[in-house]
């Protein structure tokens, strides 16, 4: 089997990376941005507190995955994913133009309807992306294409948060966050027309207006399906969790570990960097058949339990609030942070170990005609359970539940969901 790399140098992968990275790389710029401006900054913006703007910013987002995915589906499967990609390619430069309208006068409506434009871009561009690898990709070649799909956008992920935080510090950041997330959405689109074409499989399908129809009806039909079925619940739970850790990293990194911006980074980069390095090796073992893809699943499962717990142990041993707070620098030097560190990159870790091979499962599993509409079912679910677990979390905060106590609970419900999904296939992967 080829190395995935290789597919790097192909015409039939490259432009959707570079679009796929490029689109990865914009959301979070802005996205991070805003919630590093409104978390330091809130009372410039809004009276809301900076815990509930962190999980509104978070939910405005997904919205859109669980209101349009259906819909997306229909599209992708309906029309030329290529020329779908440019056309969303272009609405991303209108959705700049807005978010830079809300940064310049300051408002958060505007922000956040920005916000909701974004979901919205990535709802329509998710069903195509993972529908057409297995139109232009060998199936030896699909795991790997699907791991450096997933490596490059959670590396983007990394860079767009690592950009969005600098942005929102520097002088004149208002203006800088707006350019650069147009320059991105430009790159995006140029790359967009180099795709080639990808044949629509069920070119006479009758699109269905009525989006919540359509969800309803999706999800009936990925049920019928048991084996992509099951990955797409394993996707989604993935999700959620992951959703809880990245949505309350700046937080964990100013109440608990009295760091500043740049400690955000710095836990963000921890974080994301274990999913990249989780996402290839999956791949590695596969290709020098070292593991079985269920036994991956099963591992990966296990350990965000075992991390998650044990970033719940570790917190209590960061010093105590002081007047000012720390840099990533002087957090480094902080007695314990090399294990919260630890901790989180093997979260990113046995994260990319988990999903990679059930988002190669749902693809090899779900029929060519329906393959848009399987994929959009997952992310009507991911969206679904995201929501879940950003009220979810909202509601345990407010009640007195501290972040760590939230990630020990998480991790005892993960040990369920991964034992649920270990029942629900009931053959071997």
């Amino acid at each position: 089997m080829n190395h995935p790399f290789l597919l790097l140098r192909e015409r039939r992968f490259l432009p959707l990376f570079i679009t796929q990275f490029l689109g990865a790389l914009n959301d979070n710029v802005i996205k991070n941005a805003m919630i590093v401006l409104l978390t330091f900054q809130a009372s410039h913006w809004t009276t809301l507190a900076p815990g509930l703007l962190a999980n509104l910013a978070a939910g405005v987002f997904i919205l859109p995955f669980f209101l349009f995915s259906a819909s997306a589906g229909q599209l992708a499967d309906k029309y030329d994913k290529a020329r779908l990609t440019r056309w969303v390619k272009l609405f991303e430069l209108l959705i700049v133009f807005i978010a830079g309208t809300g940064f310049w006068l300051q408002q958060l409506p505007i922000l956040l309807l920005a916000l909701f434009l974004l979901g919205l871009h990535s709802t329509i561009f998710g069903p195509i992306k993972y529908a057409i690898l297995p139109q232009h990709l060998a199936p030896a070649e699909l795991l790997g294409g699907n791991a450096l799909i997933e490596s490059g956008t959670f590396i983007a992920i990394l860079l767009g948060s690592l950009l969005g935080g600098l942005l929102a510090g520097m002088k004149g950041a208002l203006l800088w966050i707006p350019v650069v997330g147009g320059i991105i959405a430009l790159g995006g689109y140029l790359s967009a027309r180099a795709i080639p074409v990808a044949v629509p499989p069920a070119p006479t399908l009758s699109l269905n207006r009525n989006p919540f129809v359509e969800t309803l009806r999706n999800l009936a039909y990925a049920r019928q399906n048991r084996s992509a079925f099951g990955a797409l619940l394993g996707i989604s739970w993935f999700w959620l969790y992951g959703a809880i850790f990245l949505v309350h990293i700046p937080l964990y990194a100013k109440e608990i570990l009295h760091g500043d911006e740049t400690s955000v980074t710095l836990l963000l980069v921890a974080f994301i960097v274990g999913i990249g390095a989780g996402s290839m090796l999956c791949d590695w073992l596969i290709r020098q058949r070292r593991a079985r893809v269920g036994w991956l699943i099963f591992a990966g499962g296990i350990g965000l339990s075992l991390c998650a717990f044990d970033l719940y142990l570790a917190s209590p041993v960061m010093p105590a609030a002081s007047s000012s707070l720390l840099n990533a620098t002087a957090l480094l030097q902080q007695p314990g942070l090399f294990r919260v560190l630890t901790d989180l990159v093997g979260l990113g870790l046995c994260g990319g170990l988990f999903t990679v091979p059930l988002y190669t499962l749902l693809q090899q599993e779900s029929a060519p005609t329906h393959r848009a509409r399987m994929i959009a079912a997952n992310n009507i679910m991911n969206a679904l359970l995201m929501v879940i677990g950003a009220l979810g979390a909202a509601v345990l905060i407010a009640i007195g539940l501290t972040m760590p106590e939230l990630f020990a609970l998480i991790a005892l419900a993960n040990l369920l969901a991964v034992g649920g999904l270990n029942w629900f296939y009931r053959r071997p992967l």
